[in-house]
């Protein structure tokens, strides 16, 4: 994306005035300026979640994307390969599909009839004459890397190399599940009236889950989280005792079933953002259901008791991976103060709605949960707007995740001209 129109000095400013441990200043989160620039060196130039693998099962399957003001297709070509462009037509630029999912033998622009096969090889041209070389006028390609079932897509000419270690820690995880081959039972778009990036922290911890998320915290071990050793009651502390010996019960029995399940973190310093780790459901240990059971008779993947709760952070992502079903969730651009929560909820090929699982049962968790973090990122993007706000400390216990995310924020835009 181009930097028509932006002032690099004051964003440089911006970036400068951040304190170490602290949120960032106001115009980050606000400023129209700093979105087109967040647009440009994050969005355009880093791998991003743009979906799964089963969005586009056969042969003709499309969906389309808005990625800030760029949009892309993806889809899959008549040698079933995935494949992604620019959702621009070659001849004077119209956009080629509208955003969603669709069906097609071949891409035509809607404006002059350009026609494209599904490899992006210009097949007809109307009225252009014999000389045109349609060589020269195929769809611009787009990155795609399929990670265990999970998409992520770089607008970049250029993109980051590193993303052979998403590859390479992600792939073996996500593997035993099989996504790749899993079903789309529901999908729900929600818009956040707040900056993308507080969308980001605010799912980057959980400082706040206990008193907002009284379903998801069912689920939800608090200590795994973190929490100020000196501050827990004798109660407190024999939870997190309890789970201590917990996990090492756990990671044993994972390690001898081949699961990773140690955290790994490829944030500070790195182009492509991510963070993984298995982690114990509570309650039953089952699945994030009101009862933490099983939400799907069909497991994902293997059978196998006992896997947990595989979650993997990205730049614009978060997903939870259980031995049921696979909560997918993404966020994308709008505004300054308008975000897109996509979210996915997968499950076996062939389970079946009404017979081996309720839709109800199956999502009322995170649909819960993303409503209600939708009202907190409001709340945030409103207190970030006001003259009273001034960038506050993150806590050293349960916000540390908060804080490598808003300083990797600062190092990208740097290296991507935006500040000195």
């Amino acid at each position: 994306m181009p930097k028509d129109n932006l002032d690099p000095s004051a964003i440089a400013e911006l970036l400068s005035a951040r304190r170490a441990g602290h949120s960032l200043p106001a115009g980050l989160y606000t400023s129209p300026e700093v979105w087109k620039a967040d647009c440009d060196a994050i969005f355009s130039r880093h791998w991003i979640a743009v979906g799964v693998a089963c969005d586009v099962e056969e042969a003709g399957d499309v969906i389309a994307l808005d990625i800030g003001p760029s949009s892309i297709v993806i889809l899959r070509d008549d040698d079933n390969e995935l494949r992604a462009f620019h959702n621009v037509c070659s001849h004077r630029g119209a956009r080629l599909v509208p955003p969603g999912r669709s069906v097609v033998g071949k891409l035509v622009c809607p404006y002059h009839q350009w026609t494209y096969d599904l490899d992006g090889a210009l097949a007809l041209a109307p009225q252009m004459g014999r000389d045109l070389d349609r060589d020269l006028h195929h769809l611009k390609p787009v990155a795609l890397r399929d990670v265990g079932g999970l998409l992520y897509a770089c607008l970049s000419d250029d993109p980051p190399g590193d993303i052979d270690t998403l590859v390479e820690i992600a792939g073996p995880r996500l593997a035993s599940y099989d996504l790749g081959q899993a079903r789309i039972a529901f999908e729900e778009d929600i818009i956040e009236d707040g900056n993308w990036k507080l969308t980001l922290e605010n799912n980057r911890e959980c400082y706040h889950c206990a008193s907002n998320h009284p379903q998801l915290s069912l689920s939800f071990h608090a200590a795994d989280f973190g929490f100020d050793p000196e501050g827990l009651t004798e109660t407190e502390q024999a939870e997190a005792d309890a789970l201590a010996e917990a996990y090492a019960r756990y990671n044993a029995y994972w390690a001898a079933e081949g699961l990773p399940f140690e955290a790994v973190e490829h944030t500070l310093g790195h182009a492509t953002n991510f963070r993984t780790q298995r982690l114990i459901i509570a309650g039953l240990g089952e699945s994030q259901t009101p009862d933490t059971r099983a939400a799907v008779a069909l497991p994902l993947g293997s059978d196998r008791p006992w896997l947990g709760d595989l979650h993997l952070w990205g730049i614009n992502s978060w997903n939870h991976v259980m031995g049921d079903h696979a909560v997918i969730v993404a966020a994308y651009p709008i505004a300054a103060g308008r975000t897109l929560v996509r979210t996915k909820w997968l499950v076996h090929r062939d389970a079946v709605e009404g017979e081996d699982y309720d839709l109800e049962n199956l999502t009322t968790v995170w649909r819960t949960t993303n409503a209600e973090d939708a009202h907190l990122v409001g709340l945030a993007h409103q207190g970030v707007s006001s003259t009273g706000y001034r960038p506050g400390p993150y806590s050293r216990y349960t916000e540390r995740a908060v804080d490598d995310f808003a300083t990797w924020y600062v190092e990208r835009m740097r290296d991507h001209g935006y500040g000195a």
